[in-house]
């Protein structure tokens, strides 16, 4: 342990615990007491070697020797009390004191003490206050004026010293003084140093806060100019932090967030404390897409706390009032929001599929059972009744086509229930698209014609061989004919056509039919639901009819899309491979291996409506 450390520990135990969690505070008591407390220790240890150089010593001698008593007091003042700025002034009182006893007896303001009053000033610069410093000179002024007036009016002693002796005492003070000086100018010195490495190491604490935070702190003029952001948000939006200052981080605010922004900001300007989400533009990586992309963030924002001293300056003049904001990347949050909506949704859908399930089936199943009992009840009273041969045949006839009716109802639900499961098997094999279609067209010529409808087909000789599912490609012509024959009037007309380009089979079937209102096209393909209200509607089914369409097509990878205007009729087009390649099928180990839990992942709007346009199938609806 050397003497330095031993000195330093001995002013720690005298300094007042206000000072004691101060860094700088701490360094400037220290400054203050030991060189008082060493200087004043040393004197005393030199006064006995001065009496026994000097002699007994004169009235000024003892006066200047019993000054020294003062910086003993003054430390112990400070260490008791903690006031540094009052232990500043008794310092530069008790400075001021001596210089003016010891000149008054030698020679007033020509004395040698004199030029300590410049002293005065310099030693009160040391508190850092400007009210001590003020203090100070003022002090060190009053002294210089009253030794002036004491020289003016003869009140000085008789007896003035020799011009050697006023030489050396002159040499004396002038090097007594800038010692002094020199001696508070390295204090200064040192005390400066001590704030600029505490101020550096508070930079550099702050500064490894704001590295490694993962939010963003930012500093905004009320107009929303950025006069600060932490570098988090390299990460968060990948550009340099030059280019978001000022308003480059506004310029990156999605454009229908704009207004929000501001407002918040505005708000926290007039001492409002609050938050807001918006869209930020990010630079996207090379291994990204080079689309636009943008990510939700939260920002937090409040006023900036400005020192007590400006408070009312600052409320008087609201342009200088500026903005402190913490933002938060909340993303995954928002997109977990958009898939609770969606489950929510999909939740929705399912009870109102479900109570158009109960609804179509209780008339579906019920009209045909209550004709089926009725009829056979008839026939098997046909002796009560004296029924004839017939009306024996006629009520038959009757019970099959009720029978009929349910089998085509109960297949229906029965195909509808094995796609949605994924257990309706696709058998594709080579057929002839144009000899099936055909054949489709003519089982329903015959309906067409009873109901007065033209049916025209347009299929080319030359419509080459496909692989696919034939029973799958009957199904779909059968169910979107017997569609446009049954919602077209007594007059109207059903096209079917069909044409290969490239790769593809496109099959279209338009109708001058009722057509399909803007509403009702958004949710065609759905189960169970049927264009029109339930009132209003003329026509027989299930609804299942084109839900079952859309999944046989996108069972054999192909496309469907529906136009339609209310009052002018419908056209589906239907765009399937002409070679279908059924999807790879993954060893189990891999399935089993997959996670069951959905990870979200930041993606465009347009990435969501995109996911939500895959996801039925490929169904394109367009007014």
């Amino acid at each position: 342990m050397t003497v330095l450390s031993i000195i330093r520990d001995c002013l720690d135990a005298l300094l007042h615990p206000s000072a004691r969690y101060d860094a700088l505070m701490r360094a400037r008591h220290r400054a203050f007491m030991a060189p008082r407390l060493l200087g004043s220790l040393a004197a005393f240890a030199a006064f006995p070697v001065y009496l026994a150089l000097r002699g007994a010593p004169s009235a000024v001698e003892v006066a200047a020797f019993a000054w020294l008593i003062a910086p003993i007091m003054l430390s112990w003042f400070l260490s008791r009390t903690g006031r540094y700025e009052g232990a500043h002034v008794l310092s530069s009182l008790a400075l001021a004191g001596l210089i003016m006893a010891v000149a008054v007896t030698t020679g007033g303001i020509e004395s040698f003490a004199a030029v300590w009053l410049v002293v005065v000033p310099l030693e009160a610069a040391l508190s850092a206050s400007r009210r001590v410093a003020a203090f100070a000179s003022l002090l060190a002024l009053s002294c210089a004026g009253m030794l002036i007036l004491i020289s003016q009016f003869g009140w000085l002693p008789v007896a003035e010293p020799s011009a050697a002796e006023r030489g050396v005492l002159m040499a004396f003070g002038v090097a007594s003084a800038t010692l002094y000086a020199a001696g508070l100018a390295f204090g200064a010195e040192s005390l400066a140093r001590t704030g600029v490495a505490l101020l550096s190491r508070e930079e550099e604490r702050y500064r490894l806060l704001a590295r490694n935070m993962s939010d963003v702190i930012s500093r905004h003029q009320r107009n929303g100019a950025v006069q600060f952001i932490s570098p988090a948000v390299e990460a968060m939006l990948g550009v340099q932090v030059a280019q978001l200052l000022g308003h480059g981080l506004f310029d990156r605010v999605h454009v229908a967030d704009r207004p929000a922004y501001l407002t918040a900001l505005s708000d926290a300007a007039r001492g409002d404390i609050g938050s807001v989400e918006f869209r930020l533009r990010r630079e996207p990586v090379d291994s990204e897409r080079s689309q636009v992309d943008f990510i939700w963030v939260e920002m937090r924002c409040r006023p900036l706390d400005r020192d007590p001293g400006r408070q009312d300056t600052d409320r008087a003049s609201t342009r200088e009032v500026e903005v402190v904001a913490v933002m938060r990347d909340v993303t995954d949050r928002k997109l977990f929001e958009q898939a609770l909506d969606q489950a929510r949704s999909a939740a929705e859908a399912a009870d109102a599929a479900k109570t158009r399930f109960l609804a179509t089936m209780s008339h579906e199943l019920r009209t045909p059972l209550n004709a089926i009992i009725g009829f056979s009840e008839m026939i098997a009273q046909e002796q009560t009744l004296m029924l004839g041969a017939a009306q024996r045949k006629e009520y038959a006839q009757l019970i099959n086509d009720s029978g009929q009716h349910l089998l085509s109802v109960v297949n229906g639900i029965l195909d509808m229930s094995k796609m949605e499961s994924g257990n309706f098997e696709i058998a594709s094999e080579p057929f002839a698209p144009r000899a099936s279609l055909l054949h489709c067209c003519n089982l329903l010529a015959l309906k067409a014609r009873e109901n007065g409808i033209d049916l025209i087909t347009d299929v080319p000789q030359d419509l080459p061989v496909m692989t696919g599912d034939p029973r799958a490609f009957k199904q779909i012509v059968l169910n979107l004919v017997a569609n446009a024959i049954k919602f077209t009037e007594r007059g109207g007309q059903v096209s079917v056509s069909a044409a290969a380009s490239g790769s593809q089979l496109t099959l279209r079937i338009s109708d001058t039919g009722v057509g399909i209102a803007p509403d009702d096209l958004k949710r065609i393909g759905a189960p169970f639901f049927q264009a029109g209200k339930t009132y209003q509607r003329r026509h027989e089914g299930t609804g299942l009819g084109l839900s079952i369409v859309k999944s046989l097509v996108a069972l054999h990878l192909g496309e469907l899309t529906v136009q339609s205007r209310l009052g002018e009729g419908t056209a589906v087009t239907i765009k399937l491979p002409l070679v279908y390649t059924p999807p790879q099928i993954r060893p189990a180990h891999e399935k089993a291996s997959e996670s069951k839990i959905a990870t979200l992942t930041p993606v465009l709007r347009q990435d969501l409506q995109d996911q939500t346009h895959d996801q039925h199938a490929l169904v394109k609806k367009s007014a």
